[in-house]
């Protein structure tokens, strides 16, 4: 293989990168072998139930070296391949966003907002399946707002979960609700980095693309919405007695931090960026941490204990400290779905497809559908696996002049769907960390396993089956014209 070979350009949802062509033993399809090994080592510890963060960063690092024995270019370029991969700006948003909403939710939960909560809950007797359905509601709301899907599963997690075991309600069936309302905002969000992606990589204006996916969004939320507040009950609310105590103890001081979370929610819906919404609304929880009467030292603490060893404590270094495996794990699943990039493995997927669609609009869609369920299959961060499957959508939608609103709302909801569904992925194995840690506080609390819950997870399937009846009846199908006009189906074969 010549110089020239060796460094191709592979087109990829910017178009402007140049990533040096690995080849592997086997073929192009032996660059999967990293996140193949992965996948099932991920679901062999979940229904073990012997998973944890540590062990799956090292199934990622056992993949990837793996991976190197399998690489037939130089193993030095397939360590620059990996680093590129890692070095890639989703992954650190990804972990800037969950740092900044732990910190947030932290806070929120050191202020009393999860006694708060189940005080209101015991005086509205807004209990069971009831609570399950206003946690969807709030979490689609709040990740509408702020943009982001793991920033609302790091925040509700820590916030609602427990306030729902204690009301009653199914601890499966919450989370999945949790996890729905990321759905829900990472598809629809005008500043979700999904939306974003899926817009600018289909040359479509990002208000249009949210006005003409919303038809999707509500017809999935509906009907999950329903499913929530129906299947959301029947959990293990206590005796009497512990209830009784339990309604003495809690009191309604707490919602006082519903403040900083309405200012939140305002200065993004207002178009503020993520990183400065949640800034200002650490700033006042922190203001009402002290109004509250709670100790500084819930805040932050740093003293030496016995031993004389430093520790630093508080909700601002648990909001950080929880996600530090994960921000590891994110940046090696990056780098090894780059390989198959780096490998040319994109390149014979879409080749694949193209060669079924035989120029059937029908089947162009279902294509569509089909690659980027495959991608976010192997690249389980939703975000990375819309930058990998961008290129295929706009080659094979421009081709049969499908109008980028509709390429872009492809894109968007399977891959938000199913980053929160299969259990390797990000969203999903963030909501159990996350409960993990929360059961460090709330010692009453069951640990969800990523396997248990992705039956439930009603936004996400609900949007894939609404996808998928648009693109074999042709609902909300829309053509582009010679000068990117939209042309309705109707009018298409006469223009």
């Amino acid at each position: 293989m010549d110089k020239k070979q060796k460094e191709e350009v592979i087109d990829d949802a910017i178009g402007q990168r140049s990533i040096e062509r690995l080849e592997f033993r086997g073929g192009v399809f032996a660059a999967t072998i990293p996140l193949v090994f992965f996948i099932i080592w991920a679901i062999t510890l979940s229904v073990a139930e012997l998973v944890t963060e540590e062990a799956l960063v090292l199934g990622m690092v056992i993949g990837i070296a793996i991976g190197l024995f399998f690489c037939k270019s130089k193993w030095s370029d397939y360590a620059q391949s990996l680093f590129s991969g890692m070095a890639q700006p989703i992954g650190v948003i990804a972990v800037i966003a969950w740092f900044w909403a732990g910190m947030f939710a932290k806070l929120l939960s050191a202020g009393g907002l999860v006694d708060g909560l189940i005080w209101f809950g015991f005086q509205t007797n807004l209990e069971g399946g009831l609570f399950v359905g206003l946690t969807f509601l709030l979490a689609a709301l709040f990740s509408t707002a702020v943009g982001t899907g793991y920033g609302t599963v790091a925040t509700f997690g820590i916030l609602m979960y427990p306030a729902g075991i204690i009301l009653g309600a199914d601890p499966v069936v919450l989370l999945a609700a949790v996890l729905s309302g990321a759905v829900f905002g990472d598809n629809l969000a005008p500043v979700s980095d999904t939306t974003i992606v899926s817009a600018t990589t289909q040359d479509a204006d990002v208000p249009g693309v949210v006005r003409s996916r919303f038809k999707y969004s509500i017809a999935a939320a509906i009907p999950a919405l329903l499913l929530f507040v129906l299947l959301g009950g029947g959990g293990d609310m206590g005796s009497p007695a512990a209830m009784a105590q339990l309604q003495e103890q809690v009191s309604p001081n707490g919602l006082l931090l519903l403040i900083p979370f309405a200012l939140v929610l305002y200065l993004a819906l207002s178009g503020h960026h993520l990183l400065t919404s949640l800034t200002w609304g650490i700033v006042a929880s922190i203001v009402f941490i002290f109004i509250t009467g709670t100790p500084f030292t819930e805040v932050i603490h740093i003293y030496k204990n016995d031993a004389g060893t430093a520790v630093v404590e508080g909700a601002l270094m648990n909001g950080i400290g929880g996600y530090f495996n994960m921000a590891i794990l994110i940046l090696f699943i990056l780098a090894a779905a780059h390989l198959m990039e780096a490998a040319g493995t994109m390149e014979v997927i879409k080749n694949f497809f193209l060669k079924l669609i035989n120029n059937v609009v029908r089947r162009a869609e279902l294509s569509i559908f089909g690659i980027v369920a495959f991608l976010n299959i192997f690249i389980t961060i939703n975000t990375a696996a819309e930058i990998a499957a961008a290129p295929f959508v706009r080659k094979i939608g421009k081709e049969m002049n499908i109008h980028p609103y509709r390429r872009a709302n492809f894109l968007d909801t399977v891959s938000s769907s199913l980053g929160y569904i299969f259990p390797w992925s990000g969203g999903v194995l963030l909501a159990w960390s996350t409960i993990k840690g929360a059961a460090k506080d709330y010692d009453f609390l069951p640990v969800v396993s990523p396997t248990e819950v992705f039956p439930f997870v009603f936004q996400g399937w609900g949007l894939l089956i609404v996808m998928l009846i648009a693109a074999f009846t042709g609902w909300g199908l829309r053509y582009s014209g010679k000068n990117g006009e939209e042309i309705k189906p109707k009018d298409y074969q006469s223009h």
